[in-house]
Formats: structure tokens, sequence, C-alpha cells
């Protein structure tokens, strides 16, 4: 069962507005983990997007061949590493939701 998981992430806002020194470093993370993820068993695709009318979020949208495949990538102490660090530059974590196709 092929499924889609959509990851949600918000850049924190400072008193003159979106903190840009961040960008980079996390543009330069979200590269890395999508490399990390298409050398994975079952990784199919995905595609990050930043919302027009609220730059501070972005989402994230990988498809995987099945939930297994996707349940061994959560469990990749690699992963788990650079999302921490994504986690902690942001301060939040990440929101993710599994939907499977009918």
């Amino acid at each position: 069962m092929t499924i889609r998981v959509l990851m949600t992430r918000r850049v924190p806002k400072l008193t003159s507005g979106l903190d840009l020194a961040l960008l980079p470093t996390l543009s330069e993370m979200l590269i890395e983990l999508r490399a990390m993820a298409d050398r994975q068993p079952g990784y199919i695709s995905g595609e990050t997007l930043r919302n027009v009318e609220d730059p501070h979020e972005y989402l994230v949208i990988s498809t995987w061949k099945s939930l297994e495949s996707w349940k061994w990538w959560m469990a990749n102490a690699d992963r788990a590493e650079l999302e921490g660090r994504i986690d902690a530059l942001l301060g939040t974590s990440t929101v993710y939701k599994v939907f499977s196709y009918d």
C-alpha cells in the first residue's frame, strides 16, 4: 500500500519578521535529509513547498511504497539525529501526518 506523508515545519518569527538567517541552514539540512531518504528502500519521491500566504510554514510531501518502509525510515538513527537538529534550529517539532490511498 503506497502512502504519502505530509510534514509541516514552522520557521520562527522575530520582531523584525521572518528570521532570514535560518533559511540557508534550514535549506541545507532539508536537502541533506532528502538525499538520505532518496537512498532508503521504499522511498518514491518528495517535494518541499513554502506556503505562499504564510512564508513561515513549510510543507514536505513524501511518497513511500509502504507504511513499513516509512516506519523503517522513521526508526533510522541518522534521520532522527538530523531531524532533531532541524527541530532545534526551528524551536519546534516537525508535525507528521501519514495518508494512504483508498
